[in-house]
């Protein structure tokens, strides 16, 4: 009898956002080319772009295949640039995996938040899971995965992240409303996963502590933190065989902060 596996070899996956070596997006990249995936590592600056290398670094060095693109995925043409670039890099015709991690702004008071935060936000946590679905879906075929990386945050409320809660709660809205459209014309699944607190770099540690100290004691799998690997394996299984009856979804990945 053989066993079942979460094999994705031969599969392309794309991941935005992860340039940041202690990151999710790089977490997730790192456990799909674990199980066989050849990844492409995206990042958006100039800044991270020793960072973006160190991340494919670790992978090819760990036997996996990786390659990095700089894309600025909030705008159509960066998306574009990015699956072009990817499927060039590796050579390929086709993206079976599509991971929308990148995320930017900061928390801060919502009667105060400025236009261009609250652009940043949008633009980079909604507009970008548009422009990238729009861009790779011409180039995805039967049984392809797409994930978007979400937030508790659009469960619970918090004032310091009401801009915030509202960008990530338009994605668990995009994830179900383009699900049918997604899965019956082409094949592809959708869903959502909403990490909780998770230890990395993207707050500042005072806003971090902040939001952790409130957050940790309602969690029920264990009073912790969650690590970048919780989210991965996540999101790994989402995009393996086994996931093809789930889509639609917005899956709490936040050791039960919510219940949905």
């Amino acid at each position: 009898m053989t066993a079942d596996t979460l094999s994705l070899t031969g599969k392309v996956a794309i991941v935005t956002g992860s340039g940041r070596e202690t990151g999710i997006g790089a977490g997730i990249a790192t456990a799909l080319a674990r199980n066989g995936a050849s990844v492409v590592i995206n990042h958006v600056s100039d800044t991270t772009s020793t960072r973006a290398a160190a991340v494919a670094q670790k992978i090819v060095d760990a036997g996996g295949k990786a390659v990095v693109v700089q894309a600025d995925v909030s705008t159509k043409e960066g998306a574009e640039k990015l699956v072009q670039q990817s499927l060039e890099k590796l050579q390929v015709q086709h993206v079976d995996i599509l991971v929308n991690n990148a995320a930017g702004g900061r928390p801060e008071s919502f009667l105060t938040a400025s236009p261009s935060s609250i652009e940043t936000i949008f633009k980079s946590i909604v507009y970008a899971p548009i422009y990238m679905i729009q861009s790779v879906i011409p180039h995805m075929p039967r049984g392809g995965r797409i994930v978007n990386t979400g937030s508790v945050a659009s469960k619970l409320g918090l004032g310091p992240t009401a801009v915030y809660g509202a960008a990530k709660a338009a994605v668990d809205a995009l994830t179900f409303s383009t699900s049918m459209e997604l899965g019956r014309g082409y094949g592809v699944t959708i869903n959502t996963v909403m990490p909780g607190p998770v230890d990395t770099e993207a707050l500042p540690k005072e806003v971090a502590d902040k939001i952790h100290g409130a957050l940790v004691p309602l969690t029920r799998a264990e009073e912790r933190v969650g690590a970048v690997e919780d989210i991965a394996d996540a999101v790994l299984l989402l995009c393996s065989e086994k996931s093809r009856w789930v889509t639609g979804q917005v899956i709490s990945v936040s050791g039960g902060i919510t219940g949905g």
